[in-house]
């Protein structure tokens, strides 16, 4: 194999690939990128037996068809460290040669048929959504998850694909966040049923696959595994296993609750005053409607106390909660500041509920009196 690549676009197009290989392994030659040249185009495929990939690089020129496996570690400080904008890639079973204009560098070769095979998208029939779609999916539920738990269909996002709707759901057992938008089926996709719960190492590095928001991807999803394709390459996944929570049972759905309409930047801004004074022991912030203002007040007994007041549009009976002022941030983090939300609150006890006119919703539980 030989080829002739443009340094630049090539060593973006590796990182992607790089991501998914692991930096330890009791396989070495899952510690390595697969670099397949065939005809005109160059593809980069990485594994970790879990999650692969395999991206199509461009700007590549194919002086000789073949295959070459390449430590990841030992290329990314090549591709890095020279400043040639044109560099020739040449493996033969003995070495491989990485040649700049002034540099050359020879590493010992691996034999490309050891490297695992990763899937490649092959469906006929699947689902098709904006990448903008996805990505704001991801970015709105991945943070609620939690990949520590040792319940584990906590650690990813589940998808659900029904009337041309795709909902993704993220939650750690003590907040919730859903997140919906459309979606188009190509062919006649087989239900799925309640499996398609993507790891959220998994989402995070689809992430980096996706293309221009406006632009199509495709995603087929199976009994354990998922695969999303878009311009730049494919990406597969196995899907995690275990029972996911009954979300929609979360949600709250009350027409004696008061539904406060909040804007995302000042009701930030007052958050972060609030908790200068929080700690890890003391995390929780009251919040506190009277009429015509929100206060926002936490007591740290090494530290100190806080009170925010700001204006909201209240003129019910004065209501307190204590919510944890980490899950509340992570919330607004992923909203723009001029964005406003609605604030569904009932009583101390009851789990608020945020959400907003684009089908974005957030369940967050009340710290008791012995967490705050």
């Amino acid at each position: 194999m030989k080829i002739s690549i443009q340094r630049e676009p090539f060593f973006k197009a590796f990182q992607i690939a790089a991501a998914v290989a692991p930096a330890r392994s009791p396989k070495t030659i899952l510690q390595n990128v697969k670099i397949d040249a065939v005809d005109s185009q160059c593809v980069l495929t990485a594994t970790d037996m879990e999650v692969g990939i395999r991206v199509l690089v461009s700007d590549v020129t194919v002086e000789s068809s073949g295959s070459a496996v390449i430590p990841v570690t030992r290329l990314s400080m090549i591709l890095r460290e020279s400043r040639d904008d044109t560099m020739t890639i040449e493996a033969t079973s003995e070495k491989t040669l990485i040649k700049g204009k002034g540099s050359k560098f020879e590493l010992q070769a691996h034999n490309p048929d050891e490297f695992p095979e990763v899937a490649e998208f092959v469906a006929k029939d699947y689902y098709e959504v904006t990448a903008g779609t996805l990505r704001e999916l991801t970015k709105r539920t991945l943070f609620a998850t939690d990949a520590e738990s040792s319940r584990y269909a906590l650690g990813g996002v589940k998808l659900e694909f029904e009337d041309k709707v795709l909902t993704a759901i993220g939650t750690d057992g003590r907040r919730l966040a859903k997140m919906e938008g459309p979606v188009e089926t190509v062919g006649t996709v087989a239900d799925t049923g309640s499996s398609t719960i993507v790891p959220s190492r998994s989402m995070q590095l689809i992430d980096r696959i996706l293309p221009e928001d406006s632009e199509k991807i495709q995603i087929a999803a199976q009994a354990n595994e998922l695969l999303v394709r878009g311009p730049s390459g494919v990406f597969y996944t196995r899907l995690v296993e275990g029972r996911f929570p009954k979300w929609r049972e979360v949600i709250p759905v009350r027409d004696d609750s008061n539904k406060i309409e909040l804007t995302v930047g000042p009701m930030y801004q007052a958050l972060r005053q609030a908790a200068i004074v929080a700690s890890d022991e003391s995390r929780g912030i009251d919040f506190t409607f009277s009429e015509g203002s929100l206060v926002l007040s936490n007591t740290t007994a090494e530290v100190g106390e806080s009170r925010i007041e700001m204006p909201v549009a209240y003129d019910g009976d004065e209501l307190t909660i204590t919510l944890d002022h980490r899950y509340v941030a992570d919330y607004l983090k992923v909203l723009s500041p001029e964005k406003s939300f609605t604030f569904d609150i009932k009583d101390q006890e009851q789990a608020v509920y945020c959400y907003t006119e684009d089908n974005y919703g957030y369940v967050i539980m009340p710290l008791s009196k012995n967490q705050r």
